[in-house]
């Protein structure tokens, strides 16, 4: 753990498919990049799109692999195909499925839903790295642009490392930062011009936005 840049949120931009738009993404100053291996996605990758798009990265944007109640054979084939850096959990997975993780080494982000299960009370039943925060609400498990009360995540924030997802966007991130004071802040189809295709003039407007925001609190380093 540490001081996050600028004490500003760092920055996870999710749900990349294309090699030229994550070397982009990567120079406009984010901290993390996020794989989906979701099939029902339309931002899901197949094992050689991802390790593709790793290797074209530079090493200091953190890969983050994001799975729904996966297998463990399936999250570690990714993992070490992958060069993953750390795995987002997005489901119902169980604290012995996020334990066997932590055997590994892998670091563990485990997402919470406010409209919806497992919730921010169940925090306690696991043992993540951190815990991303959306509204739950929306046929995917992520990626439904859909807004939210991010003010309802700030206690949460003050206790446990938050990224605060869903909904955000250029137009809306300054107000829920400053609503939720989060750790980091994870976005995908708010800078989107269809699924899974970045549009890169409104990811250099968000980061622009997210980079000129201060925090006033000791942050930790989630990437």
């Amino acid at each position: 753990m540490g001081i996050a840049h600028n004490n500003r949120p760092q920055i996870k931009i999710c749900g990349l498919t294309d090699i030229s738009e994550a070397k982009e993404c990567a120079a406009s100053g984010i901290d993390a990049i996020g794989f989906v291996f979701f099939p029902k996605s339309p931002r899901n990758l197949t094992i050689d799109q991802a390790r593709n798009i790793s290797l074209a990265l530079p090493q200091n944007i953190k890969k983050v692999g994001v799975f729904v109640n996966p297998s463990f054979s399936f999250v570690m084939e990714r993992v070490k195909n992958c060069c993953l850096d750390l795995v987002q959990l997005h489901g119902q997975e169980t604290q012995a499925f996020i334990k066997t993780l932590n055997q590994e080494n892998i670091n563990v982000i485990k997402t919470l839903f406010i409209d919806s299960v497992p919730s921010l009370d169940d925090a306690n039943n696991y043992n993540a790295h951190s815990y991303l925060v959306e509204c739950g609400k929306g046929k995917l498990p992520g990626g439904n642009a859909i807004d939210w009360d991010f003010k309802s995540s700030k206690k949460f924030g003050e206790n446990h490392p938050l990224i605060l997802a869903g909904g955000l966007s250029p137009k809306n991130i300054e107000k829920a930062i400053e609503d939720s004071y989060p750790d980091a802040v994870d976005v995908s189809s708010g800078v989107e011009y269809r699924p899974g295709k970045k549009d890169i003039s409104k990811i250099k407007e968000f980061v622009k936005i997210v980079t000129n925001c201060s925090i006033n609190k000791k942050t930790d380093k989630i990437f």
